[in-house]
């Protein structure tokens, strides 16, 4: 016989990805990549690019997932507006690239690992 699941165990990718987009301070910001790795899915960064510019939630941060090397990524207004967004909340951008700094809380453990701005 089939188990049967609740709607709460059952938990969408794009809600997950919601989740962790939603936990991002102000004046900090996160790459696709990691938020793919909150998921459970590490290898799904371009999935949560789509899934964040098809976001509609003001309350969804989207402007704060930027792409490893620094650069904005997809925005639906737009990479100026998602920079000025972001200078508006602290966020140090040079050379249109966030300036991002790796932190470890615990190097031996990756799920700790965060991006913050320098």
């Amino acid at each position: 016989m089939p188990k049967k699941f609740s709607k709460k165990q059952m938990i969408s990718f794009r809600e997950k990805a919601y989740r962790a987009v939603r936990k991002i301070q102000k004046g900090k910001v996160m790459t696709y990549k990691q938020v793919a790795k909150i998921t459970g899915h590490p290898k799904a960064w371009r999935a949560v690019g789509n899934i964040l510019n098809k976001n509609q939630d003001s309350k969804t941060p989207c402007h704060r997932v930027v792409k490893s090397n620094g650069r904005a990524g997809g925005y639906k207004d737009g990479a100026k507006k998602k920079f000025s967004l972001l200078k508006r909340e602290g966020v140090i951008t040079k050379n249109r690239r966030v300036a991002l700094l790796k932190f470890h809380k615990n190097r031996k453990d990756e799920k700790n690992d965060r991006i913050f701005v320098e």
